[in-house]
């Protein structure tokens, strides 16, 4: 087995690899992007309907081309070009960030066309997101990749620490700029990926069939690490997430701004990247199950704290206790399965997760939305990081070999 802490001491860094630099760019200008779309259409939606079940729906329209696609995208990503995807996908979310900015410009309560047009952009973003993460190990030489998950990772949760700041204080200007400024880092996005090298494509592809449709999932049931980390995923960010409710603690309960709010929405990603930081200093060689588990049961418990807090400096501390943990937790995961699974998998594989994040977080704040509609949003909070804790109880009883896990790389197959 590979000494994973000697590697990260004897390898080039990441950064030297320009294709790995060019996909880390790509994957911060687009998730930077979506981020300052969340912040501006979560905003703009809760000031022109005053309804917490209308921000629950922003989820929902966003999980239905995941949860009807996933599997044909996954196919699509392990036949074609995945750099081609990736710009084709770019195409389409630049021409939706361009329609919103009409759409504020010349109608006056374009409710229902922004949902058609968040309906839009999820489905290109259910292409885009197993072709990113298949790219991966292309960029670096395979006894680095665990460090390249990480910086990946970093990646998304650095976008989400700037896309809502910017988000929140453009804002002030109106959702016009907010949306303006996607546009354009839309196109950065797009010509990073333009740069990429053509990535090689299979000499032989495969029939579509049934069974190929669903090698991704039937890997992924029969590996039960694999599986125990994607659902524990799923069930955790299914509960605990509060990010639908952030508008509502923003402007009711700690009576902040919209550029407090996108502090709120930015405080989760500070968070990560200080986690990310730490590991990029330090590899996770011993009780890597263990390890994940207990991050997910921090975020629980930061969860409820922040939903009890009224304190404006207490609960932006609890949102960055939850995203570090969350980053802690995704790192170990991205690594299990990175490491667990065959190149002309990644796709399908990838697909599969992408469900599971998608289905976990846009289902999860519809669950948000509802949930408060009755009991409030502090009682959504609340009671979502009490499931966090008893999903984390239920999961460490039920995956015993997820738990037995010491490092990511103990699941890598015998091929490439």
């Amino acid at each position: 087995m590979t000494d994973l802490s000697a590697i990260a001491k004897s390898t080039a860094p990441l950064f030297h690899y320009r294709p790995f630099r060019l996909l880390f760019t790509t994957r911060t200008a687009a998730n930077t992007a979506n981020q300052m779309q969340a912040v501006a259409v979560g905003w703009l939606i809760y000031d022109l309907t005053g309804s917490a079940l209308a921000l629950g729906l922003i989820g929902l329209v966003q999980f239905l081309p995941p949860l009807a696609l996933s599997l044909i995208a996954g196919q699509v990503v392990d036949r074609s070009s995945r750099r081609l995807i990736l710009i084709y996908c770019y195409i389409v979310e630049l021409i939706v960030s361009v329609a919103l900015v009409l759409l504020v410009a010349f109608t006056d309560r374009p409710v229902e066309l922004i949902f058609a047009l968040l309906l839009i952009n999820a489905i290109a973003r259910t292409f885009e997101a197993p072709a990113l993460q298949s790219l991966v190990p292309s960029t670096v030489p395979r006894e680095i990749l665990l460090q390249a998950v990480s910086a990946h990772a970093s990646a998304g949760k650095m976008s989400q620490l700037i896309g809502p700041a910017l988000g929140g204080l453009f804002y002030t200007f109106g959702a016009g700029v907010d949306f303006g400024l996607c546009a354009l880092l839309i196109v950065t996005a797009g010509v990073a990926s333009i740069l990429l090298p053509m990535p090689p494509v299979p000499a032989q592809r495969l029939k579509v069939t049934w069974t190929t449709l669903v090698a991704g999932i039937d890997f992924i049931w029969h590996e039960p690490a694999v599986l125990g980390a994607m659902s524990l995923d799923l069930a955790a960010t299914l509960f605990g997430g509060v990010v639908a409710l952030l508008p509502i603690f923003a402007r009711d309960i700690l009576q902040i701004n919209s550029w407090g709010f996108g502090l709120l929405r930015a405080a989760p990603a500070t968070g990560a990247l200080i986690v990310a930081v730490a590991l990029s200093r330090t590899t996770i060689t011993r009780r890597g199950g263990l390890i994940m588990f207990a991050a997910v049961a921090v975020y629980g418990m930061a969860t409820i704290a922040f939903g009890f807090s009224r304190n404006t400096g207490l609960s932006l501390a609890m949102l960055m206790v939850v995203g570090g943990a969350d980053m802690l937790s995704t790192v170990i995961r991205q690594s299990l399965i990175q490491f667990a699974t065959p190149d002309d998998m990644r796709g399908r594989v990838f697909a599969v997760n992408a469900l599971f994040v998608n289905t976990s977080s846009q289902i999860g704040m519809f669950e948000s939305g509802v949930t408060a509609e009755g009991f409030g949003a502090v009682g959504s909070a609340v009671l979502g990081g009490l499931a966090v804790l008893a999903i984390v109880l239920l999961w460490t009883w039920r995956f015993p070999r997820l738990r037995k896990v010491e490092r990511p790389d103990q699941l890598a197959p015998d091929r490439p």
